[in-house]
């Protein structure tokens, strides 16, 4: 870590965004603060080679359903720490989460002071869970396991298109959605298919039902 932490903020609720920045600032003397307002801008960011010294992301973000997001960036970014910030914060998602590779979990309910020092513990390298948590066998199962090494070996313009497939649409919307040609769509759910191993557009959409978040209330 540099004396200096870059800090990703990724979250889709600007006010929330600010709430955390406050959080980090009071973390640190000196901050670099850097935002997101989608697993896009995430990507977009990490693509052109920034590697935070710790990235909060909302479980809840476009471009990714429940746990998909943090299962990604993972995969293709596991020199970055991740930290997941959620409302829903039952012991069965944040065992989910650490499971998922996240470095820690901040409910969103935490009070600033907890939130920050929950920041500077996680930037100096440990981990950090709400102290009620109850570690039980809350963590996933051999089927989740392999669906989240599937998304984790996505391609960025797969992972996209898997999210959209998660939400229903059809080859001509993500087309739409995503400004390419329905041709090219196509192709990514056959490369998609394919890495699942399976015919059915419909096995993609529960896959990724598996990833999202219990008892959702953000």
């Amino acid at each position: 870590m540099s004396l200096q932490p870059n800090i990703l903020i990724a979250d889709d609720h600007p006010l929330f965004r600010i709430a955390l920045k406050q959080a980090a600032e009071s973390a640190f003397d000196d901050v670099v603060i850097h935002e997101a307002g989608s697993i896009d801008d995430i990507m977009t960011l990490l693509g052109k080679g920034f590697v935070p010294d710790l990235l909060l992301l909302d479980l809840q973000m476009p471009g990714s359903i429940g746990f998909s997001g943090l299962i990604y960036l993972r995969g293709h970014y596991p020199e970055v720490p991740v930290v997941v910030v959620s409302g829903n914060d039952q012991d069965k998602n944040i065992a989910k989460a650490m499971s998922h590779g996240a470095s820690g979990f901040i409910p969103k309910s935490t009070d600033l002071p907890d939130m920050a020092e929950a920041i500077r513990t996680i930037v100096n390298g440990s981990f950090w869970v709400p102290p009620y948590f109850v570690a039980q066998n809350n963590g996933i199962q051999d089927e989740e396991i392999s669906i989240a090494e599937t998304v984790a070996s996505l391609t960025p313009q797969q992972f996209r298109v898997f999210s959209y497939l998660s939400e229903g649409m059809l080859n001509k919307q993500i087309a739409y959605e995503m400004g390419v040609a329905e041709g090219t769509v196509k192709a990514h759910v056959t490369g998609i298919l394919k890495k699942f191993g399976t015919y059915s557009r419909g096995h993609l959409i529960i896959a990724a039902q598996r990833l999202d978040v219990e008892e959702l209330s953000e």
